[in-house]
């Protein structure tokens, strides 16, 4: 059989995680989805299953990263080798900060340890998925990769934003001193179908309530901002980071900046309804601005976002109404 080149995708059953499957295959590669199912649902690596077909390209592993990783129940790497691990296995929805915490905290830790051993001993490029969230409460606007932070590191997400920053450390020491090839993408907040509507995010929360005809809820005066990056956009430009030889981070997202009440104002244009805005206390520590700058990713990897918002949300809500 011919040799093709195999990645590993951690949380690969997650949102992003199986967006990303569905990409790699597209492009020919073969795929290794590994996922807990914490979070993740194995009924979003349908399309990947049906991509693959009998071709015996992509295999589903349900395991955890943060325990030792059994080379052995992973078919594929026998038969190709390992050319790639991108680790984007994190439970990252605010209703998981308190929920599973210490789930989060040993992904981050463990997990990336893991996953580092595991590209190192195949000499494989490796991905690591961080976020926004490392930058905390910013006070650099809009937020550059040179921007170190402003997070509290005993407050509610902590376990996430702090976890984070943790497996940046590991992941880029082991660039510096163990030659690992490697690279860091820094994701921002992103939308898109297989969402989990419960998970506590501004858009399936916003969007669930508007198909349910319920107030749309508010937290805090609405006026902290968000830049929403629809998920194809943000998976092509993770394949560009990864099949590069950049080994900074690089913060992927849409530099358009939408406050809360007007992301709530589109969400109520897409679906047609007239609802009322429900005010709510602001949750602790959630950060009053929230804004990429992409020049590294326009420059290194000649990518920026195409979707607009009205677009992608009409994507992800007319998918949001299939499931409800």
């Amino acid at each position: 059989m011919k040799t093709l080149k195999h990645v590993v995708v951690t949380g690969g059953a997650g949102f992003i995680g199986s967006h990303l499957c569905d990409a790699l295959l597209a492009r020919g590669y073969a795929v290794t989805a590994i996922d807990n199912l914490v979070t993740g649902r194995e009924k979003n690596l349908d399309a990947a299953r049906a991509t693959a077909g009998e071709s015996g390209r992509f295999s589903f592993v349900r395991a955890d990263v943060s325990e030792p990783i059994n080379e052995a129940a992973l078919p594929l790497l026998a038969r190709h080798g390992l050319a790639g691990v991108l680790h984007f296995a994190c439970p990252a929805s605010p209703v998981d900060f308190d929920r599973i915490p210490f789930v989060i905290l040993k992904v981050d830790s463990l997990g990336t340890f893991n996953t580092v051993d595991l590209a190192r001993r195949h000499g494989a490029r490796y991905l690591l998925a961080s976020t926004s969230e490392i930058y905390g409460d910013p006070l650099e606007h809009p937020q550059k990769e040179s921007y170190w932070g402003n997070v509290n590191t005993i407050g509610p997400r902590a376990c996430y934003d702090e976890a984070k920053r943790f497996a940046e450390a590991v992941v880029s020491t082991s660039i510096r001193l163990q030659g690992l090839d490697g690279g860091i993408v820094r994701i921002f907040n992103t939308y898109g179908p297989r969402m989990r509507l419960d998970d506590g995010r501004v858009v399936p929360e916003l969007a669930r309530q508007a198909l349910s005809g319920k107030p749309l809820t508010i937290h805090g005066s609405g006026k902290q901002t968000r830049s929403f990056c629809y998920v194809s956009d943000l998976v092509e430009g993770i394949l560009r980071l990864f099949e590069s030889s950049v080994r900074e981070p690089v913060n992927c997202g849409n530099p358009s900046e939408r406050t809360i009440l007007e992301f709530a104002e589109a969400v109520l244009k897409v679906t047609g309804v007239k609802l009322p805005l429900e005010m709510l206390p602001g949750r602790e520590d959630d950060p009053n601005r929230r804004c990429p700058d992409i020049t590294r990713a326009t420059q290194l990897l000649g990518w920026k976002p195409e979707i607009g918002l009205e677009e992608g949300l009409q994507r992800t809500i007319e998918s949001f109404r299939v499931e409800l």
